[in-house]
């Protein structure tokens, strides 16, 4: 697994453990420019979900030369997006100076607040190489008093997640934001959520704890087969399951190595108002932030960004027949 030798060893949960109470498929679909995504999420009852959103897994796929895509300048309020690679490579810039560079294994935290433009995509040698590429996008609902918080990015990188293992080495933790049994994520957040990558090796089983406190438990496994309560349900890759309470979640791989994306949260339980790329509390503010981002008043794309895009387009036209 490779982040052994710096790993701290998991301490084992507390029985009682999470029951699944909901166990779904996620629907496939497209994003973007058109790279194929599975919808994580897809019908599960947002209440059930809070503080979460929106979940996507971006591909895997393996692109031929020219065909990577990503997604044109777009506006967000009123939440935060979190992009985790981990095949590939992507680029992100907003419009209030922040954005960088995605290798796999690292995360870019975006909190929109107020209102910001961004743009993600992948490198231009990606483009033209293609090759393969595999991540993750989630929507973290922020509080009322938050939505109206200045935008910030947070540029995470792989190597500083903090990483936890199981006693018997057979699973691996890699802990983004919030805490997981005595190790804390470096991703700082507006509201307490825990976010984990979890691999466990081939018939190997673990306990993670969970604090009460974050009442919302979500697992999505990504890659392999999991036996994921003390009930033997099973979920398989595309699959998501919401536990009940309890003070953790046992996990045990079936054959084969598996990778689970492992979201805690404490609810907000305030109204939600969403539509689009807004994340609000009433349609009034939802009417709102459309009139501010036709207004400008959500930020612009940058003039350097604006040149770039007509020069490429303009490279990719055929010349005219005066030409």
């Amino acid at each position: 697994m490779g982040d052994f030798a710096h790993a701290a060893v998991l301490a084992p949960a507390e029985r009682p453990l999470r029951p699944v109470v909901r166990r779904t498929t996620a629907p496939h679909g497209f994003e973007g420019e058109g790279f194929p995504v599975k919808r994580a999420f897809g019908g599960v009852p947002l209440e059930e979900l809070d503080p979460f959103i929106h979940l996507d897994e971006m591909g895997r796929v393996d692109y031929g030369p020219g065909e990577p895509k990503g997604t044109p300048w777009h506006p967000h309020r009123g939440f935060e997006t979190v992009t985790y690679l981990l095949e590939g490579a992507f680029e992100h810039a907003d419009s209030v100076g922040g954005g960088g560079a995605l290798s796999p294994g690292d995360i870019q935290w975006m909190t929109a607040g107020r209102g910001i433009l961004h743009i993600e995509r992948p490198p231009e040698r990606l483009v033209l190489s293609g090759g393969v590429f595999h991540g993750f996008q989630l929507w973290v609902n922020l509080p009322r008093a938050q939505k109206w918080a200045p935008p910030r990015y947070q540029d995470v990188r792989g190597r500083d997640l903090g990483v936890a293992r199981s006693a018997d080495a057979g699973a691996l933790v890699r802990v983004v934001a919030g805490h997981l049994g005595g190790v804390r994520g470096p991703a700082e957040t507006y509201w307490p959520v825990t976010v984990a990558h979890v691999l466990v090796e081939g018939g190997a089983q673990v306990t993670i704890p969970i604090p009460t406190a974050l009442r919302t438990c979500l697992l999505y496994v990504f890659d392999g087969s999991m036996v994921v309560d003390e009930a033997a349900t099973v979920l398989d890759a595309g699959q998501l399951a919401v536990f009940g309470d309890g003070n953790g979640v046992l996990l045990r791989a079936l054959r084969r190595r598996a990778q689970a994306l492992l979201l805690a949260g404490t609810p907000i339980g305030e109204p939600i108002a969403w539509y689009g790329p807004f994340v609000m509390n009433s349609r009034a503010e939802l009417r709102q932030a459309f009139e501010d981002y036709q207004a400008g008043r959500l930020g612009r794309e940058p003039v350097a960004h604006v040149a770039a895009s007509r020069a490429a387009t303009a490279a990719s036209e055929p010349p005219s027949e005066g030409g």
